[in-house]
């Protein structure tokens, strides 16, 4: 006999397999008295049945116990298997393209369709790969996106060789051009040894060449320094200020002029400058202190800063003046920064360096 129950969704979960001993089934039938005798059996208990209320207990009472109750001495559980969830998405499997994936929303389907050429069937012709008015506005954006991000990573490169690397290699080149300084000026220029002879006061300098070093040029507000060469054209002055050429030399009467590019290895920070800021100036035997005296922006035709007597070209000069341009603004040359300044005082190298320079 079998008894399952049934839980409240109407699924079987579990079963009761009783084993019957077969010994004493046949006893119990010998021992029970005939139909006629017997009163008539219950198909049902009237009294509602006892539900264990224990841990693991889950099986509910049918009826009493009898003598007659096979016993049980062994059960076993079977699971349930649970239904299928009905899936709302799946779709119906009916006709005969029901395997045939369904386009999704937006989506469309186009028969692809063979091409026969001279040599067989060799490409797929379909609409979508026709080109059309969209497809080329995306392929033109898409270039053009390319070309743009290819010149930003340029310009990057190119900055970053103005800031970075050319300040290295400007360094490089004056440090060089220090040495070379040191060895044109000779052992007359340390202050620590006596000059061998007295030269001729009637004895005229030979004029500096193009490219080579002639003074040193400090601004302690800047905390930069700079050797000067002679000569002013792209080639002289790419890697040093240059003098120009027809101006006056260092200390002389008139007007000591010095061009520099605006790059960070050379006058980058020349507005940074102010009135009466000191500007020093390194010869073989001499230091020339100047202080700074007018700043100002003028275009690149207007020369006459640079004549003898600033803006008064033809006059006769009167006094030491000092005079630094450069482009302006920075990374452009359609303006000139002029810095003038005027000589205050010299003196000897054998004296030491100048107060402006220990502070």
């Amino acid at each position: 006999m079998v008894i399952a129950a049934l839980d409240p969704r109407g699924e079987e979960s579990t079963a009761l397999i009783p084993s019957v001993d077969p010994t004493r089934h046949a006893v119990d039938r010998a021992s029970t008295p005939p139909a006629a005798d017997r009163a008539p059996a219950r198909l049902f208990d009237d009294r509602a049945p006892t539900r264990p209320s224990g841990p693991g207990v889950g099986v509910p009472q049918t009826g009493r116990r009898t003598a007659h109750d096979p016993a049980l001495d062994s059960t076993a559980l079977m699971g349930a298997v649970p239904r299928t969830p009905h899936r709302h998405d799946a779709p119906a499997a009916a006709g005969p393209d029901a395997g045939t994936p369904q386009p999704r929303w937006g989506e469309r389907v186009v028969q692809l369709r063979p091409e026969q050429t001279d040599e067989g069937y060799r490409s797929v012709y379909s609409e979508l790969t026709r080109p059309t008015f969209w497809s080329r506005l995306r392929s033109g954006i898409r270039v053009s996106g390319e070309i743009l991000v290819t010149f930003g990573l340029v310009v990057l490169l190119f900055a970053g060789y103005e800031v970075w690397g050319k300040s290295a290699i400007v360094d490089a080149h004056q440090s060089d051009l220090s040495q070379e300084l040191e060895q044109v000026w000779g052992p007359e220029g340390d202050p620590t040894v006596a000059p061998s002879a007295t030269p001729s006061p009637s004895a005229t300098p030979a004029p500096p060449v193009n490219g080579k070093p002639i003074a040193g040029l400090y601004i302690p507000r800047l905390d930069k320094n700079w050797i000067v060469v002679e000569g002013v054209t792209q080639k002289d002055i790419r890697y040093a200020p240059g003098h120009y050429p027809e101006s006056a030399m260092p200390g002389e009467l008139g007007n000591f002029s010095v061009a520099g590019h605006r790059n960070r290895a050379t006058f980058w920070r020349l507005d940074e400058l102010d009135d009466g800021d000191a500007i020093v100036v390194e010869t073989k035997e001499k230091w020339f202190v100047y202080r700074v005296s007018q700043s100002r922006i003028v275009k690149p035709s207007q020369v006459e800063v640079v004549a003898p007597v600033p803006g008064q070209p033809g006059n006769e000069p009167r006094q030491r003046m000092l005079t630094l341009t450069t482009c302006n603004p920075k990374f452009d040359n359609y303006e000139r920064l002029i810095i003038h300044a005027e000589m205050e005082r010299s003196q000897d190298k054998s004296a030491g360096r100048p107060a402006e320079l220990e502070g």
